[in-house]
């Protein structure tokens, strides 16, 4: 085995949000509504059972992911897919955290994979992911709660 097989890529990627840092993590937090309130279209379907999260895409996969922790205060969301990967990974383990910006909000990404031969696919996914989350957040009517319907996990 490889060095390169057994090192995990650490892959961290930002955007900067045009909306307040309580309105981008309103979403973020809404674990239980990223086929709506972060990636419409290439999520078709959220659901929580616990502290798992279902994401269902628009081809019928299902990816499991164990929410690790939603932290109010750092504004931080920590969550690792343990089943359904649609690349091919042995581990997984990401975060989002949202920090203030002179223009609004950045929300950055950091994704840990393995095998390290993944990363480059992963990083191109991650930084699509981006741009819709951006997208997605910019052009809704966001309050700064999350849906009391849909939050699922909460700490």
């Amino acid at each position: 085995m490889s060095a390169e097989e057994t090192i995990i890529a650490t892959i961290t990627e930002s955007t900067v949000i045009a909306a307040t840092p309580a309105q981008v993590w309103a979403a973020v937090r809404d674990v239980g509504s990223v086929h709506e309130r972060l990636l419409p279209g290439y999520v078709v379907d959220t659901r929580i059972e616990g502290d798992i999260r279902y994401l269902t895409m628009p081809s019928g996969a299902v990816i499991r992911e164990y929410i690790v922790s939603v932290d109010d205060e750092t504004r931080r969301l920590a969550y690792s897919a343990v089943e359904g990967f649609t690349l091919p990974i042995d581990h997984h383990h990401a975060s989002f955290q949202v920090f203030p910006d002179e223009a609004g909000a950045r929300l950055v990404w950091i994704t840990d994979v393995l095998p390290h031969a993944a990363a480059a696919e992963a990083q191109l996914r991650i930084t699509r992911g981006l741009h819709v989350m951006r997208e997605t957040i910019e052009a809704s009517t966001l309050t700064d709660q999350p849906r009391s319907d849909r939050q699922g996990f909460l700490p």
